[in-house]
């Protein structure tokens, strides 16, 4: 019998338009991981953002965060599998940001911990409303300038403003790195998303496929940066809320993410299994 790992998308997928797992879809995924369920979420949020929104959901696979960068004991909060720059590598990112007059978030571990790293005074609107968003988070660095602006292990560059000079840095960038210019849901700010090459929620999911021995890869997305994720699976699945060009591709087209759509589709297949 196939060993299935089921792979869902956050944000406007398995997360309801309140930016919560809804209490139907996390009992119903509590309950068959008990059973032997294989489940887990791939997301761009970091393990701490990503544990908040999915408070009741007791995922036991290890979970895929800040958009493949890592792969996460969601319980220890080990990183099974970590895809960073090299120094070099980040070096080369910022000042081609710095051409464009981009000031980004800059997302690293620094001692074993993980910080994102900016210049208060240097913030577009978008970025501050972003960061208004994370008071409290302990990754919260400001600094005074540009020094220590790349210390630590870079992962992830986060850019938020008008598309303009966003949109050219991501034409200079898209070839050498893996990157995400799109808007973002809630917002609807820009933004530009700058990651190492294998860094994607698509070669992590399939390291987690290979990782535990699974034989089929089942996938749920929303959005145009789920096209990748869905390319690499056996079966993919787009709510009913998706992008055109993901529902393009799906094999499946489920219900809304208002719907429990991911956890019904799970419940419904998953029990044909046993």
């Amino acid at each position: 019998m196939n060993k299935t790992l089921y792979i869902s998308d956050l944000d406007g997928t398995l997360l309801t338009s309140g930016q919560f797992v809804s209490r139907k879809s996390f009992e119903t995924l509590n309950r068959l991981s008990e059973h032997g369920l294989l489940f887990t979420y791939a997301t761009a949020r970091s393990l701490i953002t990503a544990s908040k929104v999915t408070a009741g959901l007791d995922v036991k696979t290890p979970v895929i965060v800040n958009n493949g960068v890592f792969i996460v004991d969601s319980k220890s909060g080990e990183k099974l599998v970590k895809n960073i720059f090299s120094s070099a590598q980040a070096e080369d990112i910022f000042q081609a940001l710095a051409e464009f007059g981009i000031n980004p978030l800059v997302y690293s571990i620094i001692d074993g911990t993980e910080k994102f790293s900016y210049i208060p005074q240097r913030l577009t609107r978008a970025t501050r409303d972003f960061l208004d968003t994370r008071k409290g988070d302990p990754r919260h660095r400001p600094l005074s300038g540009e020094i220590g602006m790349l210390d630590g292990e870079l992962f992830y560059f986060a850019c938020m403003d008008e598309a303009g000079s966003m949109s050219e840095a991501h034409e200079k960038l898209k070839n050498r790195y893996y990157c995400v210019y799109s808007k973002d849901i809630y917002s609807g700010d820009q933004w530009l998303e700058i990651m190492p090459k294998t860094a994607t929620k698509a070669n992590a999911a399939v390291q987690l496929k290979k990782l535990l021995g699974c034989d089929k890869l089942v996938v749920f997305g929303d959005g145009v940066n789920d096209i990748p994720l869905f390319e690499a699976s056996d079966e993919c699945c787009a709510v009913s809320n998706a992008a055109p060009e993901l529902k393009a591709i799906a094999g499946t087209i489920i219900g809304s993410n208002n719907e429990d759509s991911v956890a019904e589709y799970i419940s419904r297949h998953f029990k044909s299994e046993f």
